[in-house]
């Protein structure tokens, strides 16, 4: 699971994927992520109704401390996330990740060259890792706190879109790829013929 930083010899690009460029893919990431959102937030409200979230039953203060909370803890956990994957590409070996926003998306980089099975690992670690810890936190909150939990785990799980997409195409790849994920795209090698 170990990162390479240089491409070795033979290897040749056989798929690239930048979500800026290319709109069908984005607008099929984001298609799926918007599915996953309303899907989770319509199974959840049969058990918790959303509106539970947005009630003033116990004052205004308390609502607009939610409401708050619900706006920081969203840009904090949009820092977490690539976070989860720099630390991921730690793990994989890599020495340096980069980490960055483009108006559209946040991402954590690097200029190293992962196996499939490392970045399978990369790209999944933040939508598990952060899906048992909001999984847990939800257990415990008040009802009244319980959406603003859930709806980070939407933001989890739905945001993972783009991760989930790629961790699928490359599964179609020869054994051999290796990845280069600079964060804002990402060229796959292979020394096979795709």
């Amino acid at each position: 699971m170990r990162s390479v930083g240089k491409l070795p010899e033979g290897y040749k690009e056989c798929y690239s994927l930048d979500l800026q460029k290319d709109k069908k893919t984005a607008l099929l990431v984001n298609g799926v992520a918007l599915a996953v959102t309303v899907v989770m937030a319509a199974a959840m409200s049969f058990y918790i109704p959303v509106w539970t979230f947005f009630t003033m039953e116990n004052g205004f203060v308390n609502y607009i401390i939610r409401m708050a909370a619900f706006i920081v803890f969203m840009f904090l956990y949009l820092i977490l996330h690539e976070a989860v994957h720099g630390i991921a590409m730690k793990i994989c070996g890599t020495k340096k990740v980069k980490y960055g926003f483009t108006g559209l998306y946040a991402f954590a980089g690097s200029d190293d060259y992962y196996g499939k099975g490392a970045y399978k690992f990369i790209a999944l670690a933040p939508v598990v890792f952060w899906g048992i810890v909001l999984a847990a936190v939800n257990c415990i909150v008040p009802v009244e706190f319980f959406w603003l939990v859930y709806f980070i785990q939407i933001l989890n799980v739905s945001g993972a879109a783009g991760d989930m997409y790629v961790t699928l195409k490359f599964s179609k790849l020869p054994k051999d790829i290796l990845v280069n994920d600079s964060g804002v795209g990402m060229k796959v090698y292979s020394k096979e013929q795709y």
